[in-house]
């Protein structure tokens, strides 16, 4: 999850690369399947969630001076150096087990982890939520 926290609206200078840099960000990452990104929610709300194939692969990309998270990193952290107050960033990361989680959709086409995984119905031994964690 990654968001960002506008505290003063009227230093558009500052926060307007912050806004501007993620769908540079999202854009490169969809265009290379190695990247091991899987998806987002939408890069107009806040938080953003992303969906990562590993810790590693997000980190490589995170670190990759090559790649446009770098340099928008290093630019924020320059820039807000002696204003850490005007504009906040802000991420949580988490990692799950495989079969430690689930999505469930009801009338609505598949979101979040549901587009990004593979969808099967919720009958039979996973009609109960403590059944489909066991599958």
């Amino acid at each position: 999850m990654i968001g960002i926290r506008i505290n003063k609206w009227w230093k558009v200078h500052k926060w307007l690369p912050v806004v501007l840099a993620m769908p540079k960000m999202i854009k490169e990452l969809e265009a290379d399947p190695s990247s091991g990104f899987l998806g987002h929610n939408g890069i107009m709300g806040n938080p953003i969630v992303q969906y990562w194939k590993s810790f590693d692969h997000l980190e490589a990309y995170a670190r990759n001076k090559d790649k446009a998270h770098w340099p928008a990193w290093t630019d924020f952290n320059r820039r807000m150096k002696d204003n850490l107050g005007d504009v906040g960033i802000w991420h949580e990361t988490y990692l799950i087990s495989p079969g430690q989680f689930e999505a469930i959709y009801s009338g609505m086409p598949p979101f979040g982890l549901g587009k990004v995984g593979k969808l099967v119905p919720a009958t039979g031994n996973r009609e109960a939520a403590r059944q489909r964690m066991r599958s």
